[in-house]
């Protein structure tokens, strides 16, 4: 990315040759990071939920050690836990900046978020949801998909909403490392070159994408809540 500079901000006219991709680099992190939260972490939710004693098939044991290991993904700061992680994700991308070396520990950090939003989801429901599914002869995979998040879809949707929100956070936060996007705009142009142009487009496309996002999110909850 580069655009003429005069004095320390970038001219207004040549902002977005410097916004645009950083957006759609953003928006391609969150993407790819969001489609392996809801695989990950929705199955980890579901298993979270029906290995407890309110689940179709209770394992005390197995839940205990599932949900421990999803409390120690929701216990580091983003930052702490993406430094510590560095040799794992080196390891598995081959490098540290860039897009992929920030998917990893964006993952890592979402999918226990988003799998404890799932287990909740799933918790808030009628007992006679899953009674009712049983009674009926149906299979557990038959419950799970077509009466527990069948009736839970508006939560899960909400979850999502919440999900993808604090994932362009933490994208902003990645770009500290290199990662690009509008994180790795603001600090490298926003703050080390103290470029107020680009400062101020970064925080207002934030703030309106999330602001989007959100407003889609409860439009989506209240078309499928019943």
């Amino acid at each position: 990315m580069s655009a003429k500079v005069l004095g320390n901000d970038t001219p207004w006219p040549e902002v977005h040759t410097l916004l645009i991709p950083a957006y759609l680099e953003t928006v391609t992190m969150v993407g790819i990071v969001m489609v392996l939260v809801i695989i990950i972490g929705g199955i980890t939710g579901i298993l979270l939920f029906n290995t407890s004693d309110f689940g179709l098939f209770p394992r005390r044991r197995f839940n205990y050690v599932l949900s421990w290991f999803v409390n120690i993904g929701r216990s580091l700061p983003f930052l702490v836990l993406m430094a510590a992680i560095i040799p794992f994700t080196k390891y598995i991308t081959g490098t540290t900046i860039g897009i992929r070396a920030a998917v990893v520990p964006m993952v890592i950090a979402g999918t226990p978020f988003f799998a404890r939003l799932v287990e909740n989801a799933l918790r808030d429901l009628p007992r006679e949801v899953n009674a009712v599914g049983l009674v009926s002869c149906g299979s557990f995979l038959q419950i799970i998909t077509r009466a527990q998040l069948s009736e839970a879809f508006p939560s899960i949707i909400a979850a999502v909403t919440l999900n993808t929100i604090s994932m362009i956070e933490y994208s902003a936060i990645a770009g500290t490392i290199g990662a690009g996007g509008i994180g790795y705009l603001a600090v490298v142009y926003g703050y080390q070159r103290f470029d107020h142009n680009i400062m101020i487009s970064t925080i207002i496309i934030l703030i309106v994408s999330i602001q989007i996002i959100q407003w889609t999110g409860d439009y989506l909850v209240r078309k499928t809540s019943h």
